[in-house]
């Protein structure tokens, strides 16, 4: 046991609980608990959005596939970073100005539709526990690892620090929260990153044991295109990334914010290829079993037994902890908010006495991942978040897009879309996580099932609409005038009814 790391440990969860705490003093009511009241600088969520977007997946996965598998793996961290673009294009500043405090919210807005709101509202629940899965079992992981305890351990301490920071401070405490973790990831990352490589330059830089495959993409075209899709995609549709931008003052802080995400998500990228192809030189046994682990092992097995070995192991796990309890707190606040305004309040959350109703969620929406995390074990931390990357591409990012830019969108076209391209991609993730692979190419396109889900969704989407195009929302100008519109040009009125309706 690391005493070091244990140490680490305990201080990031200590600090996470006094920030969170005093986050909570600043909670007045509804909008702070959603959107913390809508007035969170871009500097400032640009670091809370890259702590809660930079998972275990980011910290611990990206690592393991490409020591285990190569170039080819490379593309995750591409995808997950340039889906910022995409997201900054398309979405970001539409998306704040519609007045929405969730998902759900948006699309009964634009679409006028409470069927269609419920149908969102199951989806961003199945995304939100579904992510949070991986994120619980890679905190027992690294907790197991470092203090020799039973993994059960670390799931329950993450979840339960989540779980009360997002009950009494929601949005708001969060902010704070993940902020402050981006820059404990970063630091956690980067310093032994610059430790390994100079001991691999002392040691005569050995050459990288590496063969074809590693070197070359091995799973077929369709593999490949499907694993970017999915990654370049599913950003602009994960709900609890979409929250945080319902947190900024107005559209054009939405579109800085996402500009400033890009650089520092991209920065954070740079480092888990370096423990990949180091660990390829001082821990090779591990790409055939626990390749997750790659980024916690590394540090001792190139430096050997010592203080610097142990220091930075220490910092490492550290990292690893807050990225746990940064997403956490990110995916549990968005299912929360969701819960809370959605499912108890009806979309009318400030009627039905909004702290006790959030709080309730809160717990019901930790309890729920807690208790998967204990009964399932031996996912992927990478595969599991890559698949909830599809459902989010395949689902809500045809809906807004569409929904955004197009004014032939219908409710039954979007609820058709979201049905199709969704659909199967939750049934392709569930085969591929509980069946066994299915044979040839279709192996591929289910254990990557973007490739064809986006686009049957966008399809579905286009003709249905068409086809039910007598039913396009009467106000449907009006609303692409208010999404596209600088906020200069919204009149006060305007925009106090845009935030009343929502409440």
């Amino acid at each position: 046991m690391n005493a070091y790391a244990l140490f680490a440990i305990a201080t990031v969860t200590v600090a996470t609980v006094a920030i969170g705490a005093w986050g909570i003093r600043l909670v007045r009511g509804t909008s702070d608990l959603l959107v913390a009241s809508r007035m969170v600088s871009p500097t400032q969520n640009a670091a809370a959005i890259g702590g809660e977007y930079l998972s275990a997946a980011s910290f611990l996965g990206v690592a393991g596939l490409i020591l285990a598998y190569g170039a080819q793996m490379l593309w995750y961290p591409v995808g997950f970073a340039a889906g910022y673009l995409a997201l900054l294009l398309f979405v970001a500043a539409p998306l704040r100005r519609s007045g929405a405090f969730t998902l759900p919210d948006f699309c009964e807005a634009r679409l006028a539709s409470p069927r269609l709101r419920r149908l969102a509202t199951a989806f961003v629940l199945f995304i939100g526990w579904f992510y949070l899965l991986p994120q619980l079992q890679g905190a027992g992981l690294t907790f197991r690892i470092v203090t020799g305890a039973p993994s059960w351990v670390g799931v329950v301490l993450v979840g339960a620090v989540v779980t009360g920071n997002v009950a009494f401070g929601g949005m708001r405490s969060a902010t704070y929260v993940q902020a402050f973790q981006y820059w404990l990831k970063l630091t956690a990352i980067a310093v032994p990153a610059f430790f390994l490589l100079a001991r691999w330059n002392d040691d005569g830089r050995p050459a990288i044991p590496v063969d074809d495959a590693w070197l070359a993409p091995s799973g077929g075209m369709v593999a490949t295109y499907s694993l970017i899709l999915a990654t370049f995609l599913g950003t602009m549709g994960l709900p609890h990334v979409l929250a945080r931008f319902y947190t900024n003052p107005d559209g054009g802080s939405a579109r800085r914010t996402t500009t400033i995400v890009l650089g520092l998500v991209g920065l954070f990228y740079l480092f888990p290829t370096v423990y990949g192809v180091l660990g390829r030189v001082y821990t090779p046994e591990l790409a055939t079993g626990r390749n997750d682990t790659v980024v916690l092992l590394l540090p001792a097995a190139a430096l050997g037994p010592g203080l610097a070995a142990d220091a930075l192991g220490a910092l490492v796990a550290a990292g690893a902890f807050a990225a746990f309890l940064s997403t956490s707190n990110g995916l549990l606040t968005s299912v929360a908010g969701v819960l809370a305004n959605d499912v108890l309040g009806r979309g009318r959350l400030a009627v039905w006495g909004p702290l006790p109703l959030f709080r309730a969620a809160a717990l019901f929406a930790g309890a729920v991942p807690m208790g998967l995390a204990l009964a399932v074990h031996g996912l992927n931390v990478s595969q599991v978040v890559g698949l909830a990357f599809a459902v989010a591409a395949s689902s809500f990012c045809p809906m807004l897009v569409l929904g955004i830019w197009w004014r032939g969108l219908t409710a039954a076209g979007a609820a058709a879309g979201i049905l199709a391209g969704g659909g199967s991609a939750v049934v392709a993730v569930l085969w591929t996580i509980f069946l066994p692979p299915a044979p040839g190419l279709a192996a591929d396109l289910l254990a990557q099932p973007a490739a064809w889900t986006v686009p049957l969704a966008f399809a579905v989407m286009v003709s249905v609409s068409l086809a039910t195009r007598r039913r396009v929302p009467g106000a449907v100008g009006a609303m692409l005038l208010r999404l596209h519109a600088p906020e200069t040009l919204h009149t006060p009125q305007t925009q106090r009814e845009s935030e009343t309706s929502r409440l």
